[in-house]
């Protein structure tokens, strides 16, 4: 009798990932959390599927990783469909040339209809880690994947409340993004930022909220010093609203700047400011805690209090704490609720890894 080989192998599916190991803006996250699982279990094999990003259909190594590219760019109708059509036959191949552990998908969407429908098929274990906006009403691909409760693994508190009271289903698992400490710079850096902000500059993000609290709060501390952190389709109409204000000389627009110049950013900073109207649970904010810095948001993403981070309910709210923590004399902690090697047992455990 034959006996089966032992699972050996995690596939990963994803709508984007890194064209090369320099590529820092792309899904920081993701990348900490498949190094970390590479280095938890190096006996494990890991395969990326990228549907999207890069641009390019393309096959390369990423930290001793395989990424396969499949070049999507983002195109809907017969070219989505042939798309998926391609990434399937290439999981059949991979079926046969590797034990397959189980799939994981990144967001409630394509790569999880195809994990899901692939791993159906051949009795594989599939897990969607629910991110963000997946969670909202109206995502297409709950009705065609119609998951089960142990299929979803949430990333916090707030994403398993939303997805259930929009689609009846409480995902099984929660796995919080835990922060790389290993990213931050071990020199003692001061202060100098007052508030900062960081993130794609789209309504979403409202980052007009941002800028009037800075010049609410520049009433009473007029050397107040501010920046925000991305780029995006807002820029033109924030800088407008910048010099409605009178900013000019107070807040920086930096652009878009690699991961690791925004982190020695935040370790600059006194405040950190998230005024984003939905958030599946903030990595930035993490990261800021994890640098010292405080942080204030409308989104509470877990039931539990996390430390040195304050939530607030309207922008009135959010400029009188954070005049508040302004005043106070702050000392520089770092908190790290959750780090990424707890994040990266917790996927591995949900496959039995």
């Amino acid at each position: 009798m034959r006996v089966k080989a032992k699972p050996d192998t995690l596939l990963i599916l994803t709508p984007g990932f890194p064209k090369n190991e320099s590529d820092s803006t792309c899904l920081p996250f993701q990348q900490s959390l498949i190094s970390t699982i590479q280095k938890k279990r190096p006996g494990l094999q890991l395969v990326i599927l990228s549907f999207q990003y890069p641009f390019l259909e393309s096959e390369y190594i990423w930290q001793g990783i395989t990424v396969k590219s499949f070049g999507g760019k983002n195109k809907g109708g017969i070219q989505r469909r042939l798309l998926w059509r391609k990434i399937k036959k290439e999981l059949r191949k991979l079926q046969q040339q590797h034990a397959i552990a189980g799939l994981l998908s990144f967001w409630c969407g394509e790569c999880a209809l195809t994990g899901h429908q692939f791993a159906v098929e051949n009795s594989l274990p599939h897990r969607c880690w629910i991110l963000g906006q997946d969670a909202k009403k109206n995502n297409p691909y709950i009705r065609r994947i119609k998951p089960d409760a142990a299929e979803l693994i949430a990333l916090s508190d707030f994403i398993a409340a939303e997805f259930e009271k929009n689609y009846g289903l409480r995902p099984a698992t929660i796995i919080p993004p835990g922060v790389d400490k290993n990213l931050f710079s071990k020199k003692e850096a001061g202060r100098s930022i007052d508030i900062l902000g960081a993130g794609s500059l789209i309504p979403l993000k409202q980052f007009d909220l941002f800028i009037e609290t800075v010049a609410a709060l520049k009433i009473k501390h007029p050397g107040l010093r501010a920046a925000i952190c991305g780029d995006g389709p807002e820029r033109k109409r924030l800088l407008l609203l910048i010099e409605k204000y009178g900013l000019e000389e107070t807040i920086i627009l930096t652009g878009e700047l690699s991961h690791k110049e925004v982190l020695q950013l935040m370790q600059q900073t006194k405040i950190f400011l998230h005024p984003s109207s939905y958030e599946g649970f903030g990595l930035v904010c993490l990261e800021a805690l994890a640098a010292g810095a405080r942080v204030v948001s409308f989104i509470r993403p877990m039931q539990e209090t996390i430390k040195n981070w304050t939530i607030v309910s309207s922008k009135e709210e959010m400029i009188s704490k954070t005049v508040i923590l302004l005043d106070e004399e702050i000392t520089a902690k770092n908190v790290i609720p959750y780090s990424i090697e707890q994040s990266a047992e917790e996927i591995l455990h949900s496959f039995s890894l």
